[in-house]
């Protein structure tokens, strides 16, 4: 349904809409007063914006408001959403149908500083895993999962994704932190903290940290996007996720374990809840790499690469798991083993600190530990200290 939001200043008013399946109208007066009989459920904030719909224009956030979002905000086509640096946009902490989604065709500027970070969290005043959804970006590079100008649908909010340009460009997203996520969206799927879907390398991503996620905290579905700065701590699903086909590079991540999680990366060549119908599979580069997991003895993996997922792996450091990596596949579909006696998936400097299993090979493959490790005690991972200060949280 249409919703009009009517925004009245004292000499000069403007007026534009935006579409929402769930909220009610929206009326803000004033730039302070708001009356709100949708998601926010709870009495009337004169100092904040409620913000959810679906925006056919551009929407640039001023420094001096207060904004939340209060459902499903979605970025269409031919939209921009402007986010200033040091700005903190609250969600409503009702778990469903609360998150933002930058559209195909849509960008995001969200361009904050080490000293100035960009935070989307819950407004809940003791905040906790899946308060909220989560940020989404759609993009038009290739997914495996369909082929020539087809795309897939994302399993949150419905919206086309994938394509033919790799070069797609949604934006940017740089020192960003999105905390407290993993609302489930239609009361079903669980949102990530940042899902990048078909998203391409023309878009810069650098400087983002997932924290406190209910579910995993970045994921890839396809495309090519390049990430440098990635960390992500306390997400109790897997901490890196990527499938249908994700061929771009991470460089410097850093992912920690909280008391509840899964494993640091979980890595798939393709959605085999559909089908590889393109016929490659996942294949990124992943240099600088610290997982810090709880201990030998909690009877975990720290990597898990399955469904014929390919991977380069250069200075890596691993403390805390049973496992190193975790590999499944088989010789059909899901050629995971082959992928390392081609010389597709390799790992090259790498520490392991209380593992207890470096490599498990569960792929019907036969190789050894040395054919897809090298430079054992050589990795140091990323230099986390250094990059990640002032503008993460642990």
């Amino acid at each position: 349904m249409k919703n009009n939001l009517i925004l009245g200043l004292a000499i000069v008013s403007m007026l534009f809409s935006c579409t929402t399946d769930d909220t009610a109208d929206v009326v803000i007066n004033d730039n302070s007063v708001i009356n709100n009989n949708g998601n926010g459920g709870g009495p009337t904030d004169p100092e904040t914006i409620f913000l959810s719909g679906t925006y056919t224009e551009d929407l640039t956030l001023d420094a001096n408001n207060t904004y939340k979002v209060n459902g499903p905000l979605i970025m269409a086509a031919g939209t921009t959403l402007t986010i200033p640096a040091g700005m903190t946009i609250e969600a409503l902490a009702a778990g469903a149908n609360v998150y933002i989604a930058i559209a195909q065709d849509a960008t995001i500027i969200a361009n904050g500083t080490a000293d100035n970070p960009i935070v989307l969290t819950s407004d809940a005043s003791n905040p906790s895993a899946g308060d909220w959804g989560g940020l989404i970006v759609l993009g038009r590079a290739p997914i495996n999962s369909v082929t020539g100008t087809a795309t897939a649908t994302s399993e949150i909010a419905a919206l086309p994704f994938g394509g033919q340009d790799g070069d797609d460009d949604s934006g940017i997203i740089r020192y960003v932190r999105v905390e407290y996520s993993g609302g489930a969206a239609d009361g079903q799927s669980e949102n990530n903290g940042i899902s990048f879907y078909g998203v391409g390398r023309g878009t810069i991503v650098e400087y983002i940290q997932a924290y406190e996620g209910k579910d995993d905290g970045v994921e890839f579905f396809g495309g090519t996007v390049n990430v440098n700065y990635m960390s992500v701590v306390n997400c109790q699903d897997d901490s890196i996720d990527w499938t249908e086909g994700y061929t771009g590079t991470i460089t410097n991540a850093y992912v920690k374990h909280g008391a509840s999680h899964d494993k640091g990366i979980e890595a798939d060549g393709y959605n085999t809840d559909f089908s590889n119908a393109a016929g490659y599979f996942s294949k990124p580069t992943v240099t600088n790499l610290t997982i810090i997991g709880n201990g030998s003895a909690t009877g975990n993996e720290a990597i898990r690469l399955r469904a014929g997922t390919q991977g380069i792996f250069n200075n890596v450091w691993i403390e805390g798991f049973e496992e190193g990596f975790d590999l499944d596949g088989d010789s059909g579909d899901n050629p995971t083993g082959a992928g390392v006696l081609n010389g597709d998936t390799s790992v090259t400097d790498v520490t392991f600190m209380d593992v207890t299993l470096n490599m498990k090979n569960d792929t019907g493959e036969v190789f050894t530990e040395a054919d897809f490790i090298s430079g054992i005690g050589n990795g140091t991972g990323t230099d986390y200290a250094t990059w990640g200060a002032n503008w993460t949280v642990e």
